[in-house]
């Protein structure tokens, strides 16, 4: 045995981190573990990214979100702030030139032709405004796409620039854009039919409208509670898209099977991220746009348009703060959804235990393969598997 290996009574000796600094000559350097443990003490599993390698306590969960923005930070927020600017300038283009051309031709025309002018805009409107609509399905789907790679990445302890974090993305950008499409259609569904409800409704007389509206809000409440449950079952469908290069039905069965038994754990983290993203936004947004109001109505008390200053400027303030919050919001929230998947992984299929055995044979220098996988991707098969996250390993490997 050599000199550097410390050996508890009746135990092996102790094995080298492949991470362990050398010392001249290729020895192990003994100082890096510092006095040994006792024999058959636990020790904790390693950490060596952004989550320890074992199932997530509550508070692990809940905070680890933020904690990926915060170790991450130019790639993460650049991707959110890039998302939130594409969907605005999106919506401004759409709306600003189409809003001055309707207002202009409506000042001009008689009281004959305004109601059918008003008619066509308000049509044309609603047709113009399925651009920005797409444009932001797709940077909303890409996102996911991202932090989905970053979460899984960091656990390795990697850290991915933003070129990488968006070249990752695009590979499975489409079943991803699918899938948005796919929530986007079925709550389209449901509010076309609360309105269909009331329109019938109004149609037969004035108390069919009030009793049409009535059954419209309890209907609108039950879907909202349906919509809970089944959003939450299915809340892990990108990340199961991305890291298991998975279609959505096969996502959708993996993310449905991977809730069962832990549905109110997911759904009171997604809950209180949720309300913290909101409660932070309100902070910062709202006392900006309060002490600009406040201004604007002590200079100018008789409303004569002197603070019209004022009021741009806090409009724009507000905007910009706006960006950024949204920014972090969809950043955190869909990291959020990564590592939920991750955690369940882990508690459900041992998630964990590849994790470590990919960290420990990479850092030995061994090929190694995606440790996301499926689990019946760790099965040998007689033919190595490629990873995003490494090198490829042996098919004997496992």
């Amino acid at each position: 045995m050599s000199d550097h290996e410390w050996q508890a009574p009746g135990g092996s000796p102790q094995t080298p981190r492949p991470d362990a600094p050398s010392a001249p000559g290729g020895a192990v350097d003994p100082g890096v573990y510092g006095p040994p443990p006792p024999h058959g003490a636990w020790t904790p599993p390693p950490k060596p990214g952004l989550l320890p390698l074992r199932p997530l306590g509550f508070g692990t969960l809940l905070w680890a979100p933020f904690r990926t923005l915060r170790r991450n930070p130019a790639p993460t927020f650049g991707s959110g702030l890039v998302v939130q600017l594409v969907s605005a300038v999106a919506t401004a283009a759409v709306v600003v030139p189409f809003l001055t051309v309707a207002i202009t031709r409506l000042e001009g025309a008689t009281e004959a032709d305004a109601d059918a002018i008003l008619s066509g805009t308000v049509g044309g409107f609603l047709l113009l405004m399925l651009v920005p609509i797409a444009i932001s399905i797709v940077v909303s789907a890409f996102l996911q796409g991202v932090m989905v790679v970053e979460v899984a990445s960091g656990t390795l302890g990697d850290r991915l620039g933003f070129g990488a974090l968006w070249r990752r993305a695009a590979r499975r950008i489409w079943p991803l854009i699918g899938w948005t499409l796919f929530v986007g259609a079925a709550l389209l569904v449901a509010l076309t039919l609360l309105v269909l409800i009331v329109i019938l409704a109004a149609s037969i007389s004035p108390i069919g409208l009030a009793v049409g509206i009535t059954v419209a809000v309890l209907l609108g409440l039950g879907l909202v509670v349906l919509g809970a449950w089944i959003g939450v079952k299915l809340s892990l469908v990108p990340s199961v898209i991305v890291l298991e290069q998975a279609g959505i039905r096969t996502a959708m069965a993996r993310s449905w099977r991977l809730t069962d038994g832990f549905y109110w754990r997911t759904f009171g983290t997604l809950f209180l991220v949720a309300v913290i993203l909101n409660l932070a936004a309100n902070v910062v947004v709202q006392p900006v746009s309060l002490v600009g109001t406040l201004l604007a109505v002590i200079v100018d008390p008789t409303g004569t348009g002197s603070a019209l200053t004022i009021t741009i400027v806090t409009t724009v303030v507000t905007l910009i703060l706006s960006l950024l919050i949204g920014a972090i919001t969809a950043v955190v929230q869909a990291a959020l959804i990564a590592v939920i998947y991750i955690d369940l992984r882990m508690r459900k299929e041992g998630l964990d235990l590849e994790l470590e055995r990919h960290v420990e044979a990479r850092g030995a220098g061994l090929p190694v393969a995606d440790p996301y996988g499926p689990p019946a991707a760790h099965v040998p098969s007689g033919a190595g598997t490629p990873s995003p996250f490494g090198s490829e390993r042996p098919a004997t490997w496992s």
